[in-house]
């Protein structure tokens, strides 16, 4: 066979998404992602400590800017993002059929997701109204409730790798926090490949940040991070709970623990009003 006619694959090696950026883990190590079948499929990287700080750092900036944002524009931003989701249709379904999702399930779930995103781009400047509220008090004031973002949220995602990802994601995002979320361990490409999405639609760097490696190496780094404000355990089970509770009870973070989600079903609004605080603010009432 002459040089001309041989083709190699080249074997991927995908990196991290901090701060609207891609960079290789400080530890240099990734490790193999196969298929359903065994077989290879690329490489990952493998995320450490220093990354996850990484992460959170780029998490903490993003917050005051989006945040501040109104809820209005928040809603355009994340239903550009079902639209890049959407334009990206096919590689996700051969990604999910890698993970041994039949072809018709893998389509479905595809636009599921787009559905989702869409779902929670919808709520955006609808969370207020909803959670929030004119209080009747005694005496000359006026008395306003209004529900207000967190700030940064660590996400261990579950192993549902495309549907599941968004439902805790999108959730997360749509009030005005920040989150870093460490992907599914052996189906991390959907997670990467969403990432691209996020780096090339209008979300701004840092408030999405993604992470691929060994879950139980980075869940306890960033339950016990003292600048992470909440965590979503969607992605733990067992007895690996309760160490995860713990270390995030150092510095009074939310937790939302594992319920066993059926992730195809209507999410309601819990995972949005999980992570929001409530300020109550008096004014007097002018004469």
């Amino acid at each position: 066979m002459s040089g001309a006619n041989l083709r190699l694959d080249v074997r991927k090696t995908y990196k991290l998404f901090i701060g609207g950026a891609f960079p290789r883990s400080e530890s240099g190590r990734s490790y193999v992602v196969n298929d359903a079948k065994g077989r290879f499929l690329a490489n990952a990287s493998r995320a450490s400590r220093k990354d996850v700080r990484d992460a959170v750092g780029a998490a903490r900036k993003a917050f005051g800017g989006w945040a501040g944002r109104t809820p209005y524009n928040r809603g355009q931003i994340l239903y550009r993002v079902a639209e890049m989701l959407e334009g990206r249709r096919a590689q996700f379904v051969d990604e999910l059929r890698a993970a041994g999702v039949p072809k018709s399930a893998a389509s479905d779930e595809v636009d599921a997701a787009v559905d989702r995103w869409v779902w929670y781009a919808g709520w955006a400047d609808k969370l207020a109204a909803v959670r929030g509220s004119a209080n009747p008090v005694s005496g000359p004031f006026f008395n306003f409730t209004t529900p207000e973002p967190t700030g940064v949220v660590g996400v261990i995602a579950p192993d549902s790798p495309l549907l599941g990802l968004v439902s805790v994601v999108a959730p997360a995002i749509v009030s005005g926090n920040a989150c870093v979320v460490v992907a599914s361990e052996p189906s991390p490409l959907p997670a990467i490949t969403l990432a691209e999405v996020l780096a090339t639609s209008d979300l701004p760097g840092g408030v999405v940040n993604l992470l691929t490696g060994r879950r139980d190496e980075l869940a306890p780094w960033l339950a016990s991070h003292m600048d992470v404000n909440a965590l979503d355990l969607a992605g733990v089970s067992g007895d690996a709970v309760t160490p995860l509770e713990e270390a995030a009870a150092e510095n009074l973070k939310r937790v939302l623990r594992p319920t066993g989600d059926d992730w195809t079903s209507e999410p309601g609004t819990g995972r949005m009003t999980a992570f929001l605080e409530t300020k109550t603010v008096w004014h007097p009432v002018g004469v």
